[in-house]
Parts: structure tokens; sequence; C-alpha cells
């Protein structure tokens, strides 16, 4: 049995006008770390980072694909895993519709994971995704 408060419309709507003041500042918060973080400095990569991909190796800059942006999503997905993490499987769930969106606003996403590609593409397979996949050569790109 629940033990849930219940009480009247009145309370409901006062304390729900106490939350929305507590949302709406949490978003303002949340707005400028943002806006804080988007300020940090840029810093240039000169390692040489490679990657294998469904097209062969790859260098970092070949991620770009002649965009101006990278997006790179750190997908859980280890060498000895039997399968992807689950949280990182439902977030990438959503990749398939918004690649597209991306690539018409000069960003291109990719999933980079430690395990061998070919691991990755049976896993891609099984879960429908068309969402460019990538696995580091070498263990020093995390």
């Amino acid at each position: 049995m629940t033990t849930h408060k219940t009480g009247t419309h009145d309370q409901w709507l006062k304390a729900r006008l106490e939350l929305l003041k507590a949302e709406k500042d949490f978003t303002r918060r949340s707005d400028e770390l943002a806006r804080q973080r988007q300020e940090l400095p840029w810093v240039q990569i000169n390692k040489g980072y490679r990657f294998e991909t469904d097209e062969g190796s790859a260098s970092l800059a070949d991620l770009f694909r002649g965009r101006s942006q990278l997006l790179v999503y750190h997908f859980m997905f280890g060498p000895d895993y039997a399968a992807g993490c689950p949280s990182c499987s439902s977030i990438a769930d959503g990749f398939n519709g918004i690649t597209e969106h991306l690539a018409n606003h000069d960003v291109m996403l990719w999933a980079v994971s430690r395990a061998p590609l070919g691991k990755l593409q049976a896993y891609k397979r099984r879960m429908g995704w068309t969402l460019p996949w990538a696995s580091p050569v070498g263990p020093d790109l995390n």
C-alpha cells in the first residue's frame, strides 16, 4: 500500500507553483553552466589518433567528413564486453534520427568504443542502428 501524501487541489497548486520556481531556477543555472562550458578554451590536438571504421582506417580529421564540428559519443563497449552498455544503448537508440539533423547543422556524429570493429558492427546490426561507429587504434584515446 502506498504512503504517498494526499491533499486538496489548493495544496497541490501551491506546492506545484513552488516547485515550478525551483525548476526555473535549476534551468537558469543549467543554462549558465552550459554557457561556461562553451567558453572553455579549445586545445589543439596534435596526436595522430587512428580509428577503424566501416570504410577502413581513418584519422581523427577523417571523422569530420568535411564538416566543421565533430561530436564523439564515447559508447561504453570494451574489448571484453559481450554487448554494449545498456544506458549507452538506450541513448544510441535515438541517434539514427539525429545524425541527418546534425549533418544539416555542419556537425558529424560518431560513436567510439574500445571493442574491436567487428564486435561493434555485429552489435550495431543486432540493434538496427545506422550510426557511424569507430574503434580507436591503440589504448590512449580515452
